[in-house]
């Protein structure tokens, strides 16, 4: 198998684009190497089946959405405070935002995660790694609230993304801020 990390990328990248725009049975080998723009039957060269490429996407989906570290860290010269944490769910909603492919993929990679035990256990155990780690730095950073204040705050945020990138128009996009600020108001405690 292929091993230059750059095109490997590439080619997960535009995975995510046509699982995105596609679905997951849109993604094939072919319709990669087509969004990636380069010759039929590299990316089987790159992947040892279609559940690897699914395995391989979903790992390029999570590392295009982590946060800046510079953000963060001019985010966390506040307070550790309910503004603070608020800030923090702006800042998630401004990354998957810009990347709504990757979040839209993710989404794909779910559903199709439902159908595929493999997809499934390794879906489920990254997403429940990463929340754990949310859990973990909440608390380490002193922000108000314990772990279930960071649960409701994963599961409302989950369900505000899901419905601001598939159907913003329930909603409006124009008051996506106010609807953050009532999430964090209603869910982190005050002190």
């Amino acid at each position: 198998m292929a091993q230059n990390p750059a095109r490997r990328a590439a080619l997960t990248d535009a995975a995510i684009d046509v699982l995105a725009r596609e679905g997951a049975r849109g993604l094939t080998f072919r319709a990669v190497d087509v969004q990636a723009g380069v010759p039929t039957g590299t990316a089987s060269n790159y992947f040892a089946n279609r559940d690897d490429l699914l395995d391989q996407t979903a790992r390029q989906i999570h590392h295009r959405l982590v946060p800046d570290p510079a953000v963060i860290a001019d985010l966390l010269r506040a307070p550790r405070d309910r503004a603070l944490v608020g800030a923090l769910m702006h800042d998630l909603m401004r990354r998957i935002t810009a990347d709504r492919a990757g979040y839209l993929a993710m989404l794909e990679l779910r559903l199709e995660a439902t159908r595929r035990p493999g997809l499934r256990a390794a879906l489920t155990g990254t997403i429940r790694d990463e929340l754990e780690a949310n859990i973990a730095y909440h608390l380490t950073e002193g922000m108000p609230g314990g772990r279930e204040t960071v649960v409701a705050l994963y599961l409302a945020m989950t369900g505000l993304i899901l419905e601001h990138l598939t159907l913003p128009e329930v909603l409006g996009a124009d008051g996506l801020g106010a609807l953050i600020d009532s999430l964090v108001e209603q869910i982190v405690p005050a002190a």
